[in-house]
């Protein structure tokens, strides 16, 4: 059966069925759509205000999933988590109905933008695309933004703008940033992840140079970190404009790179020319690589200097991103999506000018095949913690028939803790915290729910 293509169903008074309507990047899609005219229905496995805002908007939106929801739908979008025997799908797929991944629907949006920004990369998409996002409104380029995780300046993860420039977070997890559209292409670095779905670095490194040859020859550009072995190697021959930046080589650098409690401030050179000065409220030198990043695409876009240094200087992170959460007996309790061995060894290396007199890392390892490919990686960026807390791995899509735990991490690094349950967690952190302390929850799981139990108890 050909099903057509998603565009066709994006148009008004087609009436377009959203399964995970409450995700962070299906809200958004259902608010585009209905902009659109496009008559939305959508499920859900939790209720929560933004399904009441889309219900408000005269969206009929059903918890839970069964057939009957698809009923007079015309055609269907899913999430990524959303499975081929999901009642839903099967309905729709005996009823006709064509069913489409979400990244298609907003892939087919972004063709209807001048200006399309998508920021991918192992590490740093959120921020970066953070940052590009403060950078845009400084520059008042009205932009429609798609982040995954919540930008505190936009007080969600998302924005519907009215202008000609899209920007979207590009995730590489099966293929799915391949459908998107984008006119500036972000290549923030590449390394292994997601081995449930790629076979091996080669295999990833083909899909990001997939990516960025999704740009147009005539006038699209292709950021990329030119100090990132596996990102050059991946892009080396491309036939499309290039746009570097690093710390020290590329086309746009960090200069006079200091740092004041913990702060890093420098200023960005594009080619040789000075382009802004830039003060960032956040620590680490990765952060410095996410920042010239947004000023490489600010670049792209013909963004001023001035605009990138208030964007950037107004940045105080995105949600869980070393997003402060409060006190427990005189320590500092952070949260942090870090799920990486790599964003793990920077966020560490990031907070060690902070001041602190002990770093505490309460990590929940995310997934059993990214735990158990990257095991060694992860005992060694852990290592770097005063104190490293282990608890249970976070399953999200996967079962454990792996043979790897949290325990046996925790056992792999000196003097390291092993609390089964998040219960178990809070109990250990709020013993041993103590004034001088930073607390750090890391992981992408539900981790970052010990935060209210520390800084509540």
């Amino acid at each position: 059966m050909t099903q057509g293509r998603v565009e066709d169903f994006l148009r008004p008074g087609v009436r377009v069925h959203l399964m995970g309507i409450g995700g962070v990047s299906m809200e958004p899609l259902a608010e585009v759509l209905l902009l659109r005219g496009v008559q939305v229905s959508g499920s859900d496995m939790r209720d929560g205000p933004a399904l009441q805002s889309l219900r408000e908007r005269g969206a009929p939106i059903y918890i839970g999933h069964a057939a009957g929801n698809v009923a007079g739908a015309q055609a269907v979008v899913r999430t990524a988590a959303v499975h081929d025997d999901n009642p839903e799908i099967v309905a729709a797929r005996s009823q006709g109905i064509p069913v489409f991944e979400r990244a298609q629907a907003w892939g087919a949006i972004m063709r209807d933008y001048p200006n399309a920004l998508c920021v991918a990369g192992t590490h740093g998409k959120t921020t970066t695309t953070s940052m590009c996002t403060h950078i845009a409104l400084a520059a008042q380029a009205d932009p429609t933004v798609m982040i995954g995780g919540t930008l505190p300046l936009l007080g969600k993860g998302y924005r519907v703008g009215g202008g000609g420039t899209i920007i979207a977070e590009a995730c590489e997890y099966c293929d799915s940033f391949l459908s998107f559209c984008p006119t500036v292409a972000v290549v923030l670095n590449i390394e292994e992840d997601h081995l449930d779905y790629f076979k091996d670095l080669a295999d990833i490194q083909k899909s990001f140079r997939a990516f960025a040859a999704l740009v147009p020859q005539e006038g699209g550009v292709v950021v990329a970190n030119g100090e990132d072995a596996n990102t050059v190697a991946a892009l080396a021959g491309l036939e499309r404009r290039i746009v570097t930046f690093g710390l020290e080589t590329g086309d746009v650098t960090a200069r006079g790179l200091t740092w004041e409690k913990g702060l890093p401030a420098f200023q960005v050179v594009y080619r040789g020319e000075p382009y802004c000065s830039v003060a960032l409220r956040v620590p680490g030198v990765h952060n410095v690589k996410n920042a010239l990043a947004a000023c490489a695409a600010a670049i792209a876009l013909g963004w001023s200097g001035e605009a990138a240094a208030r964007g950037l200087g107004e940045f105080g992170g995105a949600g869980r991103r070393f997003e402060r959460l409060g006190t427990c007996n005189g320590a500092q309790v952070y949260d942090d999506y870090a799920h990486h061995p790599g964003e793990i060894r920077a966020l560490l290396e990031a907070v060690r000018g902070l001041g602190y007199q002990r770093v505490v890392c309460a990590f929940q390892p995310h997934t059993y095949t990214r735990t158990k490919a990257l095991f060694g990686d992860f005992a060694e960026a852990l290592k770097l913690a005063d104190l490293a807390v282990l608890t249970d791995i976070y399953a999200a899509r996967e079962t454990d028939d792996l043979g790897v735990s949290s325990a046996q991490l925790a056992q792999a690094v000196p003097g390291g803790l092993y609390c089964p349950t998040l219960a178990d967690l809070a109990e250990t952190l709020r013993r041993e915290a103590r004034p001088g302390d930073l607390i750090l929850l890391v992981g992408a799981g539900d981790i970052n729910t010990v935060g209210k139990a520390l800084t509540e108890g």
